[in-house]
């Protein structure tokens, strides 16, 4: 559901046009066929490019292990990815040369991070900048990797390639010409990033040392920007942004998929009931300012209902002196607490008596973070921009329309207000939630689409809608 104007009118009118042309060639087109011909009764054998793949590690390099491992366990894969990751992979109890292989391009790799983190602007700042030189750096990865792998791929060992990370849209594969030269098929994503800063926060652009943003769309120039997609026989887009900067010709191969999903197991369900008159909120996340810490803080302190709002803010980074300043000014020592950072394997007994996960992110492309809330049965109020109000429906979470933070602010304090009037729909939204990640946004939910979608470059039949 929708705070505050409807839901729909926050998605841009390309990605809504892109989107109508994907569902109607989803609905009367046929796969595209691979030049090499396949059994339906072969285990399937992809080549997964996963440059950050880390169990041990969060945010990209966690994705891109939950869902090369979640894919791995329904394939005959192998994974390749950088060498900085090889030991973590052991760790995890797999085989290095049967289950992965380790690319070391560390010395390019280390002099464009280390270039990156002069320009930056400071720690966790700059983020744009630093994905702009991974992204160059990333040429070489591929370059290795074919080296590596050329003549095994040549020799037709491989029955696809699918680049699971980078997500970020400004990393161009240079192998998807060659793969598609050999008869290979080439899977592109998920891919998300980019999304605009939202108008009204301009301060917080400037706070992140975000300048770089502003032209991110040379990134169109970058060399094989455009074999990248036009080769491909699928590209998995992870939002509706994303979508929207895909070149209309990628219609017919183009998905929408978010990246992230959570695991039940990891995450498990607990019934969220609003009882007495205790609202209890978390909010997850690097206390940076476009998190919106700050917001949620100056939403608590203007609401006035009856109900007794308690906050636990999960997380640690420069913002944290602030935010507890703002928290002794408005007089909220009693109401909101700092927790730092909580290992995930404890979130699920640190989060056992809240029941809402706010989220007032003003750029969030993903949200993770919400997808293991809702698998906890945590009831997510987001704001509504990016990826995070793309994971929730009417039933299962609660989108805070906003023009500027002063809009926000009151949006969440009308969130609050809602939910006293309505305590009842907590347990529904809860029960909604973990409904909803177990049905589309598990890992193993994810790796049956992407299944679903190799089926359909290598064996035709209609487009899968997800």
């Amino acid at each position: 559901m929708s705070v505050a104007g409807p839901h729909s009118d926050s998605l841009p009118q390309v990605f809504r046009a892109f989107a109508d042309k994907l569902s109607e060639q989803s609905r009367a087109g046929n796969g595209p066929h691979s030049n090499v011909a396949k059994s339906p009764g072969k285990t399937l054998r992809p080549l997964l490019i996963a440059e950050a793949a880390n169990p041990e590690w969060t945010s990209v390099p966690l994705v891109g292990w939950n869902l090369a491992h979640a894919i791995m366990q329904k394939t005959d894969a192998l994974l390749v990815t950088q060498v900085r990751n090889r030991d973590a992979l052991l760790r995890a109890g797999l085989v290095e040369g049967r289950d992965f292989v380790a690319i070391d391009n560390e010395r390019v790799a280390r002099a464009f991070y280390r270039l990156s983190e002069r320009l930056r602007g400071g720690e966790n700042k700059g983020w744009t900048v630093v994905t702009a030189f991974s992204s160059f750096s990333y040429y070489s990865f591929e370059r290795e990797v074919w080296k590596l792998l050329g003549k095994r791929l040549m020799a037709g060992e491989f029955d696809l390639v699918h680049r699971i990370t980078p997500l970020s849209p400004t990393s161009q594969s240079p192998i998807a010409r060659k793969l598609k030269k050999y008869g290979i098929p080439f899977v592109l994503g998920p891919l998300n990033g980019g999304v605009p800063w939202p108008k009204g926060f301009s301060d917080v652009r400037s706070r992140e040392r975000e300048w770089l943003s502003a032209i991110r769309k040379l990134h169109f120039l970058m060399p094989y920007y455009r074999t990248t997609r036009s080769e491909a026989a699928a590209l998995i887009a992870g939002s509706g942004h994303t979508l929207s900067e895909l070149p209309t010709s990628c219609a017919e191969r183009a998905f929408l998929i978010p990246e992230n999903a959570a695991d039940p197991d990891r995450f498990p369900f607990q019934l969220r009931e609003l009882s007495g008159n205790r609202l209890a909120v978390a909010f997850i996340g690097r206390l940076v300012p476009y998190k919106g810490a700050d917001i949620l803080i100056e939403a608590v302190a203007a609401y006035r209902g009856r109900l007794n709002i308690e906050v636990l803010i999960v997380g640690d980074g420069p913002q944290r002196k602030e935010l507890e300043e703002t928290v002794r000014r408005k007089g909220l020592r009693d109401s909101v607490k700092f927790a730092g950072w909580v290992e995930q394997r404890d979130l699920t007994s640190t989060l056992a008596g809240y029941h809402v996960l706010a989220l007032p992110s003003v750029r969030e492309f993903g949200g993770g973070v919400v997808l293991e809330a809702m698998s906890m049965g945590l009831v997510p109020v987001v704001a509504n921009y990016g990826g995070p109000p793309e994971l929730i429906d009417d039933h299962s979470g609660i989108a805070v329309d906003f023009h500027d933070r002063e809009t926000l602010i009151t949006g969440f304090t009308k969130a609050f207000e809602y939910l006293e009037s309505n305590p009842g729909l907590v347990a529904l939204l809860s029960d909604a939630t973990s409904r909803r990640v177990r049905e589309r946004y598990s890992w193993h939910a994810k790796a049956a689409q992407m299944f679903e979608i190799y089926n359909w470059i290598l064996y035709g039949g209609p487009k899968p809608i997800f």
